[in-house]
């Protein structure tokens, strides 16, 4: 016969064990991982004026450490896929966008508020003087994502590359 006592203990551990597999089956779902899910899903993008900017999905890999971005333009044979991740070393989101016309940037940065704020290292632009890439993301009320792409010389505006409005796709 066994007792109640013999089969607490190994109740406790199966239990002990089962937590902190489960812990260690989500690397990647802190608060911090999750800062970007806002701009998780299928969208209709447009631009300012209305017309449509093209399509992109935003889709959770890697056991959640991973944002990937597909983007098809509505301007045909234009594609183009971003590696998003938060990195714990340095404690900030990363981008790799790369397309199918070989550019690619990179960007860095963190949410701050309904905004995920992400910006390059300074280059020299065809002016001679530096600028940032500076890629803003805002959560708005009705559920839609507004995606504001700058270049900046120091704090100026001086270009603003991209302003597309993402609405989820039907």
């Amino acid at each position: 016969m066994i007792s109640i006592k013999g089969l607490f203990t190994p109740i406790i551990l199966l239990l002990s064990f089962s937590i902190q597999s489960q812990i260690k089956d989500c690397n990647c779902c802190s608060d911090n991982h999750k800062a970007f899910d806002f701009w998780l899903g299928s969208w209709t993008v447009t631009n300012v004026d209305g017309s449509k900017a093209g399509t992109n999905t935003i889709t959770k890999d890697q056991d959640n450490c991973i944002l990937q971005e597909n983007w098809i333009s509505a301007s045909a044979g234009y594609t183009g896929t971003s590696i998003n991740f938060y990195n714990l070393k340095t404690a900030q989101w990363e981008q790799l966008w790369i397309d199918n016309s070989g550019n690619h940037l990179k960007l860095k940065g963190n949410r701050v508020g309904n905004k995920m704020i992400l910006s390059s290292n300074e280059f020299k632009g065809v002016n001679g003087k530096l600028h940032v890439n500076r890629i803003t993301w805002t959560i708005n009320d009705d559920g839609t994502v507004r995606q504001l792409w700058e270049v900046l010389e120091g704090d100026k505006v001086v270009s603003t590359a991209f302003n597309g409005l993402y609405s989820p796709r039907k």
